[in-house]
């Protein structure tokens, strides 16, 4: 049965902990992509949801990856690529994306999670998933979680640049969430950043950060409804980036300059 794209409605929650604390949280929606799925069906009907075209809310795959368009393979050929140059050949089941989508054509994803499933059975086991940053020097990065679990914490050394006020030091610890089933789904994204590595006994988190939500199908109704409720909700993301970072600047938080970025386009 073909999967059906799904839009999450939900929250996104930060906090430092040192060497000042500083939280917020924000309202957001979110959209839930099978990307297999929707490469082997008709783009929707034009109105508010678009794939791979203008629209007042859309997808376009050049968004992710190498940017790879349709008549290339799109997002799901850079993916499988990823993949098998990983040697990971058995992720063939269903790679849902949680991504942001463009608002009225403007758009930035901090972090895109695929979720790559074996086609071992209805649903498919988790078999890899990858972790996609773009920070707001339009750079772009991909940690690879290989053999996860649902609601099982993964690790991965962090070697990105993300914040001016963070060091590219030390690592992430993921616990990445989701429900299936005829009911109610959520889903829910945790990134803990431990500035030390992993190997250090007196390691202690320095952000929390998360996106959760609730899915439902891909509607009319829902699309309007996140489009009435957060207007220029892409852009806010921006927008709230930066106002947080001053916030951080003036409580004189230290800077970092930005490092050169990682050779390798994929931590593993």
């Amino acid at each position: 049965m073909t999967a059906q794209a799904l839009i999450g409605f939900g929250e996104v929650r930060h906090a430092r902990q040192r060497p000042v604390a500083n939280a917020f949280v924000y309202p957001s929606y979110f959209l839930m992509l099978p990307l297999r799925s929707l490469s082997q069906t008709a783009a929707p009907a034009a109105g508010v949801w678009a794939i791979n075209r203008p629209g007042p809310l859309s997808f376009f795959e050049t968004d992710h990856g190498d940017g790879r368009a349709p008549a290339q393979g799109g997002a799901v050929a850079w993916l499988d690529e990823l993949l098998h140059n990983a040697g990971i050949f058995d992720a063939t089941g269903e790679a849902w994306l949680h991504t942001y989508p463009r608002v009225l054509g403007y758009t930035f994803k901090p972090v895109s999670f695929w979720y790559c499933h074996r086609a071992d059975d209805q649903g498919g086991s988790l078999r890899a998933v990858v972790v996609e940053v773009n920070n707001t020097f339009g750079e772009r990065h991909c940690y690879l979680l290989d053999h996860p679990q649902y609601g099982v914490e993964q690790r991965a050394s962090k070697v990105f640049h993300v914040s001016p006020f963070c060091e590219v030091q030390g690592h992430y610890r993921f616990r990445l969430m989701r429900t299936f089933g005829p009911g109610p789904q959520r889903t829910v994204a945790r990134i803990d950043y431990f500035d030390a590595e992993a190997s250090d006994p007196g390691a202690t988190v320095l952000l929390k950060t998360s996106i959760s939500g609730a899915l439902e199908p891909i509607t009319p109704l829902a699309l309007r409804r996140a489009l009435w409720r957060y207007p220029a909700m892409t852009l806010g993301v921006m927008v709230r980036i930066h106002w947080q970072a001053l916030q951080l600047w003036l409580r004189k938080v230290p800077f970092f300059r930005k490092p050169a970025p990682p050779q390798t386009f994929i931590t593993r």
